[in-house]
């Protein structure tokens, strides 16, 4: 069984699924509801929810304004765990995204052509120590470096925005690094890159994505890897 929790997401999915229920990300109590009615006792999310869908002012469901009005904050980690609570209490188990999808998960070790330079290293092993420093205080999975200086660190904006303004500051060369967080629940938001990521650094004149092998998901890998030959970026499983 699968739900979509987007328009957006349901209209990709439709071709590639029978009965396909399409709630909002604010209906947790429909979407229990629902899979407690089909009799399923296991599942997996995939993708993300931006949190800025709970600070407007939106309607949500009985069972998710509960949840949100005990939470002691809007952390990631606060919310999914509430929700995670929620799902158990309900009879559901969700699974470890990393356990299930297991095939998409980076290599470590080159992905494109191009390996990183002298220089370009240097910011990967610098920004890599910090990015771990900055995912422990759950911030956010992405940092931009340039010449062993923060560029930018992601944050609410999510990672297009992030790199798009690190790298704007960089002005050339800016190397992306993006890492799961220390102690994070593996149920949920695991880094993810993709085409649109590697695009994003190209058009803004980066030169590297660095991504934390074992512990991010590569969508597309092959296109992946092809795009970045074509604009030269530097690929890699860090």
């Amino acid at each position: 069984m699968v739900i979509a929790l987007a328009d957006g997401v349901a209209d990709f999915l439709r071709p590639h699924c029978g009965d396909l229920p399409v709630f909002s990300p604010l209906q947790v109590g429909k979407v229990i509801k629902t899979l407690k009615n089909a009799d399923v006792t296991d599942v997996v999310f995939a993708g993300k929810v931006d949190k800025d869908v709970l600070l407007g002012r939106l309607r949500f469901d009985v069972t998710l304004f509960k949840l949100l009005f005990k939470l002691k904050d809007y952390r990631d980690d606060t919310i999914m765990g509430a929700i995670k609570e929620e799902f158990e209490a309900n009879g559901i188990n969700i699974m470890k995204q990393t356990e299930v999808l297991t095939r998409f998960l980076a290599p470590k070790g080159q992905i494109s052509s191009r390996q990183p330079d002298r220089e370009e290293q240097a910011d990967i092993e610098f920004g890599f120590a910090i990015a771990k420093k900055i995912g422990e205080l759950d911030i956010g999975q992405t940092i931009i470096v340039r010449k062993r200086a923060v560029m930018a660190v992601e944050a609410l904006e999510g990672t297009d925005a992030a790199i798009e303004r690190g790298c704007k500051l960089a002005k050339n060369k800016a190397v992306v690094i993006k890492i799961k967080r220390p102690f994070q629940d593996d149920r949920f938001d695991i880094p993810t890159v993709g085409v649109d990521t590697l695009k994003q650094i190209a058009d803004n004149k980066g030169s590297v994505l660095a991504v934390e092998a074992g512990s991010t998901f590569i969508v597309d890998y092959d296109k992946c890897r092809e795009f970045a030959d074509s604009r030269g970026i530097s690929f890699l499983g860090i």
